[in-house]
């Protein structure tokens, strides 16, 4: 379960809140049409403020001269990198909606070793690796070839639609929402039933007499 209450449709009240609601899931069908949970929208619904400023964004799309995939390439390797099951699921859906093909869509995961992608969007795809993994840090060389391709304007809103992602890669596994309401695979495993308490590295070390 999200970490965080969900608000049912009869307290919603804002009517930004309501419309994405009342598009997004339908009477006698559990989540939303992506096959999501739809958390996401119900928790963030606690604060019609801050719901109304991440939807606005998408207004951004309408408006942008930015190849969608390049865009769709940027959302979804951060997803990946910052390892948030939903954000990676949902843009891997929405490239494929733009005629990516799936091996290309897959390839995401290791684009390193993969010759799927041009010039252009191995540049994209490392570019997002800097932003998330690195904090920022991009190398020249990066840069270098999204400038011989792109002008500074679709840079820049290709920088602001990958970290506003990250963002919510990080805020989805923060707050369990959506596919990223999971356990957290690093946990403790188990000694051996009589293991005991003992000091595996003492038995292990050599005594010089």
């Amino acid at each position: 379960m999200p970490r965080l209450r969900q608000v049912p449709r009869e307290e919603m009240t804002d009517p930004v809140v309501q419309f994405f609601h009342d598009r997004l899931f339908s009477p006698g069908r559990e989540g939303t049409a992506t096959g999501s949970p739809g958390d996401w929208w119900t928790v963030f619904a606690l604060e019609p403020k801050i719901f109304r400023h991440c939807v606005k964004g998408f207004q951004l799309y309408r408006e942008s001269a930015l190849d969608p995939v390049l865009r769709e390439l940027g959302q979804t390797r951060a997803g990946w990198a910052r390892q948030s099951r939903f954000v990676f699921s949902q843009h891997c859906k929405q490239l494929r909606a733009l005629g990516v093909p799936d091996e290309k869509v897959r390839a995401i995961a290791h684009w390193q070793v993969s010759d799927l992608f041009d010039e252009l969007e191995r540049a994209v795809l490392a570019y997002a690796d800097a932003l998330v993994l690195d904090g920022g840090r991009v190398h020249d060389e990066v840069f270098a070839v999204l400038k011989r391709h792109l002008p500074d304007e679709q840079i820049l809103e290709l920088t602001y639609i990958t970290c506003m992602y990250e963002m919510h890669a990080t805020m989805a596994r923060a707050l369990r929402l959506e596919f990223d309401d999971r356990p957290d695979p690093v946990v403790e495993v188990p000694a051996p039933e009589g293991y005991g308490t003992r000091d595996i590295a003492d038995e292990l070390t050599v005594r010089r007499e």
